[in-house]
């Protein structure tokens, strides 16, 4: 048999190996990260510390009985701030959030734990909080992620993401896996919801029943990565080559003959 399929992990050479396992060791602990910031992100938005659709649905579409000053504070930000200071502010949201008051109670807050990143000088994608005006703009109605943060956003994870997978997948193609279609459906599998995660967060300003279209997209996108991950690592160092690899046309060609 001279066509082949794939080289199984166990005819690689060992330095091949050693580079797949490397690559799946850093890729491994990245995506515990981004699930870390995932969580930091986003959970504790509508007032529960546990990660939520609701807590999505307010990133993305917005929260209509609230403001995005309280969205961050009751989220991301949540730890920038003693709870007694957090209580003023959401009290003085909740009154109004009228001039007077912000630079009695409000400011002087703002200067001593926000300033040093709310500013053009510190930070010029960070809202600027240096001054009232620019604190009324979080303080208002809050609409979720604008549109160009959205597109921002979608096109460095698109690419970013596409290219772990295309790694991921490219090392598991060496696991022996049947049936055959399994493994083909493992690998494709983060790339279409890959494409449904970045689209529900569109469609959640529509309708906020998608934000848990993203939740089930990165579920399935996690099953798929521990799926490859975890088999691709055993196959590679502990597992036994099964002997139907023999049959199946999964061995390596040497000199032109298997």
């Amino acid at each position: 048999m001279s066509n082949i399929n794939s080289i199984h992990f166990k005819f690689l050479p060992m330095s091949m190996r050693v580079l797949f396992t490397m690559v799946l060791l850093v890729f491994g602990v990245g995506y515990l990260m981004a699930m870390i910031q995932v969580w930091e992100s986003h959970a504790g938005r509508d007032g529960d510390p546990m990660i939520s659709g609701k807590d999505l649905m307010i990133a993305y579409s917005g929260n209509p009985s609230g403001t995005k000053l309280e969205s961050a504070l009751r989220g991301p930000m949540q730890a920038m701030l003693p709870d007694d200071k957090r209580e003023a502010i959401f009290t003085w949201l909740h009154d109004g959030a009228k001039q007077d008051q912000f630079d009695a109670k409000v400011n002087p807050i703002i200067q001593e734990h926000c300033i040093a990143c709310h500013n053009p000088d510190a930070n010029p994608h960070l809202p600027d909080l240096r001054a009232y005006e620019g604190v009324a703009k979080v303080a208002a109605k809050d609409e979720g992620m604008t549109i160009p943060t959205l597109v921002r956003v979608s096109h460095i994870h698109l690419f970013s993401i596409t290219f772990i997978f295309f790694i991921v997948g490219f090392i598991f193609s060496h696991a022996y896996v049947r049936p055959t279609w399994l493994k083909c459906l493992l690998i494709a599998v983060p790339f279409v919801v890959l494409i449904t995660d970045v689209a529900s967060w569109y469609l959640t300003k529509v309708w906020a029943g998608f934000a848990w279209m993203v939740i089930i997209s990165g579920a399935f996108m996690g099953m798929a990565f521990g799926a490859m991950w975890v088999i691709s690592m055993w196959q590679m160092w502990f597992g036994k080559v099964p002997d139907a690899i023999s049959d199946e046309g999964e061995i390596p060609c040497i000199h032109g003959k298997v």
